[in-house]
């Protein structure tokens, strides 16, 4: 039984407090998943289920139908990375190409499979100029790329990804694009949790959207922002295309500007057409 399951699961922090309640969700292999919502609804504990940081408090967890109550959490983090939001939570190596190695040194791999991943990783992340060098000694936005490197040379089955385009610029943006697209033609399933909502519908095809502990939808970028109820529970901003749209009082659904463009032209030939009429 592949995937990553959740079933009705809930989770409550040591000091009561209920952060998650009663989720059910599959995530495949190769499948690209971004998780959306406010802050506070859930996402981020929900995503550290899954690679076994937290343990639900009710219902089960399942990574390719093994339970993680039963296993470490090195032992699910084998299977399912996680890449932090924060990058200087995750480094600790002095180099970067000693924080990519640090893990597959760590499982024993023989050296020239640890040679191959590293050099892998560091030209799908771009790193191969800094590959010598402190982490902290580079911009916090590379950083990130480091973290991703790191958890990408243990060739996980499934990666968490915290917020991976805060602080990122548009070059950086299309890199991490590229990443995800080498994952899913590997059969490598990933979840992204992000408050991006360009990066959500430019990159994935399904969207989980959570609220008050809950997920309250689960579909296509189009099914989630045509519906005003889940965008207003959920507190969700539009993308800046499909909010133009909606701001200009066009009652379809748009989300990308080839989308408007043809819209709008097809509007302007109507124009016409009635003024010759």
């Amino acid at each position: 039984m592949e995937g990553i399951e959740f079933q009705d699961v809930s989770f409550h922090y040591p000091n009561g407090f209920l952060a998650n309640e009663g989720l059910n969700l599959k995530v495949r292999p190769g499948e690209r998943v971004a998780i959306i919502g406010q802050n506070g609804a859930g996402k981020s504990t929900a995503a550290k289920m899954m690679n076994g940081l937290y343990k639900p408090t009710q219902g089960k967890v399942l990574v390719n139908g093994i339970n993680t109550k039963e296993k470490t959490t090195a032992q699910i983090a084998r299977m399912v990375g996680y890449v932090f939001q924060n990058p200087d939570e995750q480094i600790f190596n002095s180099t970067v190409i000693k924080e990519i190695e640090y893990m597959p040194r760590y499982f024993h791999l023989p050296e020239e499979e640890i040679k191959a991943r590293t050099e892998e990783v560091l030209s799908l992340t771009g790193l191969e100029h800094c590959r010598d060098m402190n982490p902290f000694d580079i911009s916090y936005s590379t950083r990130k790329f480091v973290t991703i490197a790191a958890v990408l040379a243990t060739k996980p089955l499934y990666t968490i990804w915290d917020e991976p385009t805060a602080g990122q610029d548009c070059k950086h943006t299309v890199i991490l694009r590229k990443i995800l697209d080498y994952l899913q033609e590997r059969g490598v399933g990933v979840v992204v949790i992000t408050h991006d909502m360009d990066f959500v519908v430019n990159t994935f095809d399904r969207i989980v959207v959570m609220a008050n502990k809950h997920i309250i939808a689960d579909g296509t970028p189009k099914e989630i922002f045509s519906r005003e109820e889940i965008i207003r529970e959920s507190c969700i901003s539009r993308p800046q295309v499909g909010n133009i749209a909606h701001e200009a009082g066009i009652e379809q659904t748009i989300l990308f500007r080839q989308e408007l463009v043809a819209y709008l032209s097809d509007w302007e030939s109507k124009r016409k057409e009635r003024q010759q009429s």
